[in-house]
């Protein structure tokens, strides 16, 4: 990391904060375009080490976001570019296909609602399939009526996260570097560090867990708040996994954007069965016993989480039950496999999302950016950010790029 007298030639163009697979998505896009001197910086000492890491792998459609909406439109742009990129790169992947299963009548006139939303996105070869074409797609599956998702897949985010990085040659890694301050001036961004002091003319902020740190640092609006949701993992046992051939998820609560509990096809073979969703208590808390008291003062000290705790109580202790107890984890599987057991199941890995809570107390569900003086920051990018990583690099570049020349940023 170059230090504070570094001489000229370590003044970069622009530094980009955080080695995920949106950071180093953002650093490529920035060499395509002509930039010289990038900086990509990151706390840890890999690449691709938190969100893209840990992700489930899925290859989303499109299929449930708000039609107009930024996520439905840099979903559908960004999984043909990350399936262009996969196949030029010869990194495995696999559209497998997947079913969005209703299993109760009061469920039917969301799927319906999902259809259409789907449609309006331009999702191709979507159809509604009957119980009898559930059995013949993902046989061990039962369920009222589903949604067939042909053009959903899979393929391992941090093998696309390292071959981004690959395909960015002549960018500078600072990694093992945390970013403790930032300091703008009429000509340049100072970017102070555990590694050292660096400068670049523009900054883009794709800091995830700790994006809201970050924006706060430029002067940007103390809101939204990150606050980390952790979500836990089955796994189908090895002789048990071909009971679910792709991709089976259930109609989604509208109230919220997770997506429940569902059965992903991982490209390396196992099968996932998960997640729930409960408050993790520090910001990279991937297990239970993962304690960080000045992050879970922060996130439950905050308005806006007490806010969204106050109304939706019930459905958090919900899912903290289920985090608890494998047999209330195991009912919610059967509902679409009854045939499983709970010796068919062992412990799988967990993940961290950062979600974006507003002072309200509500959860902000589109992607979200906000602009400094010559920084751009992301502040909400959760799922589908890792299929639309490559159309967000466009986005985030193009904003710049407006910013430079003092357009107003879209809307």
């Amino acid at each position: 990391m170059p230090t504070a007298d570094a001489d000229a030639a370590t003044r970069y163009d622009v530094a980009v904060i955080g080695a995920g697979i949106l950071g180093l998505a953002t650093a490529r896009e920035l060499a395509r375009r002509g930039e010289r001197r990038i900086l990509v910086i990151d706390k840890e000492r890999t690449q691709a080490t938190h969100q893209t890491g840990h992700n489930s792998g899925v290859i989303h459609s499109g299929l449930y976001y708000t039609p107009g909406s930024a996520k439905a439109r840099l979903c559908v742009a960004g999984r043909h570019l990350l399936l262009e990129f996969c196949n030029e790169q010869d990194i495995a992947h696999d559209i497998c296909g997947k079913l969005v299963v209703a299993v109760e009548e009061s469920e039917l006139a969301e799927l319906q609602t999902l259809y259409e939303r789907g449609i309006a996105n331009g999702l191709r070869g979507l159809r509604l399939v009957d119980a009898q074409e559930i059995r013949e797609i993902e046989p061990a599956v039962r369920g009222l009526r589903a949604i067939w998702v042909p053009e959903a897949g899979i393929v391992n985010y941090r093998d696309v996260a390292l071959a981004i990085a690959r395909d960015t040659p002549g960018v500078t890694f600072g990694l093992g570097a945390r970013v403790i301050g930032l300091r703008v001036t009429s000509s340049e961004v100072e970017i102070q560090t555990t590694g050292g002091t660096a400068r670049a003319e523009n900054v883009i902020a794709c800091a995830g867990l700790h994006s809201d740190r970050i924006a706060r640092m430029t002067g940007a609006a103390p809101e939204p708040r990150i606050i980390p949701f952790r979500g836990d993992y089955w796994v189908l046992k090895p002789e048990r996994r071909g009971l679910i051939r792709g991709l089976v998820y259930p109609v989604p609560d509208s109230r919220f954007p997770f997506l429940g509990i569902h059965f992903t096809r991982r490209i390396e073979g196992p099968v996932w069965c998960g997640p729930n969703a409960v408050l993790a208590f520090a910001r990279e808390g991937y297990r239970r016993r993962d304690v960080d008291l000045g992050d879970l003062a922060e996130a439950v000290g905050y308005g806006g989480f007490r806010a969204l705790a106050a109304k939706y109580w019930r459905t958090g202790l919900a899912e903290l039950a289920r985090d608890l107890s494998k047999r209330l984890f195991l009912d919610a599987l059967r509902r679409y496999v009854p045939e499983l057991t709970a010796n068919d199941l062992l412990p799988g890995p967990s993940g961290v999302r950062a979600q974006a809570i507003d002072r309200e107390g509500r959860l902000v569900d589109d992607f979200a950016f906000d602009t400094a003086e010559r920084v751009l920051n992301v502040r909400n990018a959760p799922s589908p950010a890792a299929t639309s990583s490559l159309a967000l690099a466009k986005e985030f570049v193009d904003r710049l790029e407006r910013m430079r020349s003092g357009m107003p940023a879209p809307a």
